[in-house]
């Protein structure tokens, strides 16, 4: 599961001149939040860095705050989808490795470790980024629904309870106790929530 950094091969940028300012706008976002973290960006970096006049960023994006929004709403423009390994237990572990790969490399991690502790700062980028994993959550919802569908995972499973289970534990490790996290800690957490899938712990009504 990707975490919101560089869109990488494959993304949505749509062409034109708006989509092209917007695209550099957000990779200048993301170099910054890389380099300084939310505390040290500036919309006169965004704006050295871009090329797009500060006067513009204020018009267009109200300020910071804004920067950091579109940017986390562009992390989700792309195309993205869960892994398909004929079973739940693949999908899960695969699922759970993917959050570990996107934060194995430390300068590829510091830019979505700076958009969660913008969260942090920031009610807009909160609900940003509240936004980019829902949509996430969203997709990988698929997972879960064939393992219903293939007898795997008991009628009335909540989807999105499950993949959360996944990648919680990976979080808290990351982002709370700041912890190493590797492939055997992702194993041992799509297995957790495996196990709680079989028991029935993800049935009943959804909250």
């Amino acid at each position: 599961m990707p975490a919101p950094s560089d869109p990488g091969p494959g993304s949505r940028r749509p062409g034109g001149r708006t989509a092209r300012t917007r695209a550099a706008v957000r990779d200048a976002v993301l170099t910054g939040l890389a380099e300084h973290g939310y505390p040290g960006l500036t919309v006169e970096f965004v704006a050295e860095r871009s090329g797009v006049h500060k006067t513009t960023l204020y018009r267009r994006w109200g300020g910071l705050e804004g920067l950091v929004a579109d940017a986390l709403d562009l992390a989700g423009e792309d195309g993205w989808t869960p892994p398909d390994t004929g079973t739940l237990a693949g999908d899960l572990r695969a699922l759970a490795r993917e959050v570990c790969d996107s934060f194995a490399d430390p300068a590829a991690a510091a830019a979505p470790t700076a958009f969660v502790a913008a969260a942090f700062q920031s009610e807009r980028a909160a609900d940003a980024l509240r936004a980019f994993y829902a949509e996430r959550f969203g997709r990988c919802e698929a997972v879960v629904e064939r393992a219903v569908e293939r007898g795997e995972a008991p009628p009335g499973t909540d989807a999105g309870a499950v993949v959360r289970a996944v990648s919680a534990p990976l979080f808290l490790r990351l982002f709370v106790t700041r912890e190493p996290v590797d492939a055997e800690l992702a194993d041992q957490a799509a297995a957790a929530a495996l196990a709680a899938v079989h028991a029935g712990a993800f049935t009943g009504a959804r909250r």
